[in-house]
């Protein structure tokens, strides 16, 4: 792991505090989704990455000044009959990432209809973010940076290209989710929201260690 907000929180135990957040990801079969996530949490990238099956969940963090943000990534299956069960995954999530190919039209048209979906049934609060994965395939180009960019500014969205092959913004990506999450603490009204947020350091550290490269 190389740059800054890279950093594994073993070792800084007595400095940083630790916020925990739920992040799914959503998107279209085959637009990069698992290995944007395998990216992010292994440094690794397979040409052939089999299709996902219901979701996959995967844990990384990063580190912010003296807080430790860890999330819990819900790594969701794109294809159309695993729909029906996003809702489960994306309950109670302080975060999103919806993927496009941008080499794929159709991904896109598909990425606008989630986001539609999460500011209707998802936490009034999450942060979503767009990824327009592929981009080290910008010589087949379908959709434009600037009507993906203008889209996302129309709806309030962090929005990124990535590339999860040559690993272009996959980091920064997480790290901007990171930032505009809210790690101070807020006495949530909602038990829900409130339960992921300040985690105490100590019950977690020994858990880090261990979960920090599962799966």
């Amino acid at each position: 792991w190389a740059g800054r907000g890279a950093a594994r929180p073993n070792g800084q135990s007595q400095a940083s505090k630790i916020c925990q957040f739920k992040l799914v990801l959503l998107g279209e079969s085959a637009v990069g989704k698992s290995s944007l996530v395998l990216r992010f949490v292994k440094g690794q990238f397979h040409e052939y990455q089999e299709s996902t099956i219901g979701a996959a969940f995967l844990t990384q963090s990063v580190c912010l000044d003296d807080t430790t943000v860890k999330f819990e990534i819900w790594d969701t299956a794109g294809q159309e009959r695993y729909h029906s069960l996003a809702p489960m995954y994306y309950r109670g999530a302080q975060a999103a990432i919806v993927v496009y190919d941008i080499t794929n039209q159709e991904t896109f048209a598909r990425a606008k209809t989630w986001v539609k979906e999460l500011q209707r049934q998802a936490s009034p609060s999450i942060v979503i973010a767009l990824a327009g994965n592929k981009a080290d395939l910008a010589s087949k180009r379908m959709v434009e940076y600037e009507e993906a960019q203008a889209y996302a500014d129309d709806n309030s969205l962090l929005f990124m290209e990535t590339s999860a092959k040559t690993a272009m913004n996959v980091n920064d990506l997480f790290l901007a989710i990171a930032k505009k999450l809210p790690k101070s603490e807020p006495q949530s009204t909602s038990g829900a929201a409130g339960r992921s947020r300040g985690v105490d350091l100590h019950e977690q550290t020994q858990q880090n260690k261990s979960q920090c490269c599962s799966n």
